[in-house]
């Protein structure tokens, strides 16, 4: 455990001490996000954040591979290959946030980077169903894992619509799921707890709290598509990587009970980590698609644009989003630890809270929160940098 908390710590340190000069190079390349109809925030912002992160990734996974408690993690190419994905994407990124791309440039690239992922081995070889675990064809096995990465990419990609919403879902969804695949790899193997989807999940939460500080409203940077792009393959071939380390062969006989549950769905939780993002782009397109608009068109219909109109400021959206996170992510990682029956009845509690959080008198209460007051300190965003 020390060792996976020692990768975060120099992720998180790394992309904290590198986004400034994301942003200066985002300034130098024009990479700024103008304000739209569609948008919240009201002055053009730089939008590189992503290469801070990338960064940080790349540093701590250097690192990692010189650790002799990771050694066996490296024994083949996948880490690498999750690292060469996350840099097209994040290049890709790059290119979108000073130019612009269209969305099928944007979707090669994406399938280009799955495509890399899964050439380095990461691929779903097989899938949790009432039975175990069943192996796919080769095919198959390519297809579903270009779909996957691809389907991760675009859910935090249309989620980053406010200042520090999507870095902070993927940090607290990521910190179950990093806890999660430890307490999985405990049960799977019981002499080795190195595993590939824990330290990236650890790295990732690293970079993901790193660059908070810089983005949480009034943001001062946007992670842009580099960034959200990143964060989602990242996460995706996390997930994927979990059924690496379980053996079709070894279940569901050797696994009984409550111990069962968690390797009988080892991607239940990425799911959850990801369900705001992907229940918000099921119901944008859905929306656009009856609307008989492009599924890609923009709009002002989103989850967090939502929030705004129930009445929360900013960063009670933000915070009201990160708790329903919190709370379908950290119910899936306990069943790793808890029976489901403990673990339903603690949902249903969590939930209720939530909406309470969400629909009741607290979303006009609390100062902390209020945007006038996070705004009356604000340093005013790139016409005072532009010029030092």
């Amino acid at each position: 455990m020390r060792v996976y908390l020692l990768l975060m710590l120099v992720a998180a340190a790394v992309t904290f001490l590198t986004t400034p000069f994301a942003r200066w190079v985002a300034l130098k390349t024009s990479a700024i996000t103008a304000v739209r109809a569609r948008d919240v925030h009201v002055m053009p912002t730089p939008r590189l954040g992503g290469l801070a992160m990338m960064l940080g990734i790349i540093v701590s996974v250097l690192l990692a591979s010189q650790m002799p408690f990771l050694e066996e993690v490296f024994d083949d190419q996948q880490a690498w290959g999750i690292v060469g994905g996350a840099l097209v994407v994040c290049l890709l990124g790059w290119a979108d946030d000073k130019w612009d791309l269209d969305w099928v440039t944007k979707l090669a690239g994406q399938v280009l980077a799955a495509g890399l992922l899964a050439l380095q081995g990461v691929q779903l070889y097989t899938l949790p169903g009432p039975t175990g675990l069943s192996v796919i064809s080769p095919r198959a096995s390519l297809l579903v894992t270009i779909f996957v990465v691809v389907l991760a990419m675009n859910a935090v990609n249309f989620v980053d619509g406010l200042d520090g919403l999507a870095a902070g879902i993927i940090a607290i969804g990521g910190s179950a799921f990093f806890l999660y695949t430890y307490g999985l790899t405990r049960v799977v193997s019981t002499d080795d707890y190195a595993g590939l989807a824990t330290m990236m999940m650890a790295i990732l939460v690293g970079v993901c709290v790193g660059f908070l500080p810089h983005n949480f409203f009034p943001s001062r940077i946007f992670m842009g598509d580099a960034g959200s792009m990143v964060l989602g393959l990242v996460m995706a071939g996390a997930a994927i990587s979990v059924t690496g380390r379980i053996k079709p062969d070894l279940m569901p006989n050797d696994l009984s009970g409550a111990e069962s549950l968690p390797a009988y769905l080892p991607l239940l939780l990425p799911v959850a980590v990801l369900l705001l993002p992907l229940l918000d782009m099921a119901m944008a397109v859905i929306r656009r698609l009856a609307a008989g608009k492009s599924p890609m068109a923009p709009d002002r219909m989103h989850l967090h644009h939502r929030m705004l109109a129930l009445g929360h400021s900013h960063r009670r959206a933000v915070v009201i989003l990160y708790v329903w996170t919190g709370v379908f992510a950290y119910a899936c990682a306990a069943l790793i630890w808890w029976p489901w029956q403990s673990v339903l009845a603690g949902l249903a509690v969590a939930v209720v809270v939530a909406l309470v959080l969400t629909m009741g008198p607290l979303r006009h209460r609390g100062r902390f929160l209020d945007d006038d007051v996070a705004l009356s300190g604000a340093v005013p965003k790139v016409k005072e940098t532009t010029h030092g």
